[in-house]
């Protein structure tokens, strides 16, 4: 809740909170483009991320998957909220700096046009987020926190929500059911509590009948 406040007052707060609440990799968020949203049918599709190169490698360029397999996410509608308020807040900063604009030229090539951009369209950088993101775990005093550990967040608030490991290995891109319950092999206990609960909530309903 600290962080969702504080995220509020940052220009890239819609990003981060995404990330939070989508567990995307950090690459794959700032290469999200508009034609991989659906919002008529609530879902996000997850075909690629963006990876700084050398220069003389082209500077910034798309590149494959992790694992390369594409992934079709179906957040919250809080999230795609945010995505529509992002859709807006772009098309106001266009008409803010005119001419200067680097994201898209035509309404055709706005619907493959990078969804996170700088203030005059062009792509972010990591460390740019980096720095932004440090800045807001200062102010709650976690400075020791990384961007990634949203991601890590949101699979964790996942598996204690409830969510089966098929699901959660399927949302973040892991490679196995196996590989996700060996990184989160820790939110188990947790897990193994509300089950004792559940179980025994059942077992006074069906006793008391």
């Amino acid at each position: 809740q600290d962080f969702l406040q504080a995220a509020d007052g940052d220009e890239y707060g819609i990003l981060l909170k995404v990330i939070l609440f989508t567990g995307l990799r950090e690459s794959e968020a700032i290469g999200l483009t508009w034609d991989c949203i659906d919002f008529k049918m609530g879902t996000l599709k997850v075909c690629k991320q963006l990876q700084k190169r050398p220069l003389k490698d082209g500077g910034f360029t798309f590149t494959p998957l992790k694992n390369n397999k594409t992934r079709i996410l179906k957040p919250a509608p809080f999230v795609m909220k945010m995505l529509e308020r992002r859709k807006c807040e772009q098309a106001e900063q266009r008409l803010m700096v005119g001419d200067l604009w680097e994201g898209w030229n035509s309404a055709e090539e706005h619907k493959t046009a990078l969804v996170f951009t700088s203030a005059i369209g062009k792509n972010l950088h990591p460390q740019t987020v980096y720095s932004h993101y440090k800045k807001l775990v200062a102010q709650i005093g976690i400075p020791e926190s990384r961007v990634h550990d949203l991601r890590h967040t949101f699979a964790v608030l996942s598996l204690q929500n409830g969510d089966d490991v098929k699901t959660v290995q399927s949302n973040l891109g892991h490679a196995t059911a196996a590989f996700t319950l060996d990184v989160y092999g820790h939110v188990s206990e947790k897990m193994k509590n509300d089950s004792a609960a559940r179980m025994e909530a059942y077992i006074e309903g069906i006793s008391s009948q």
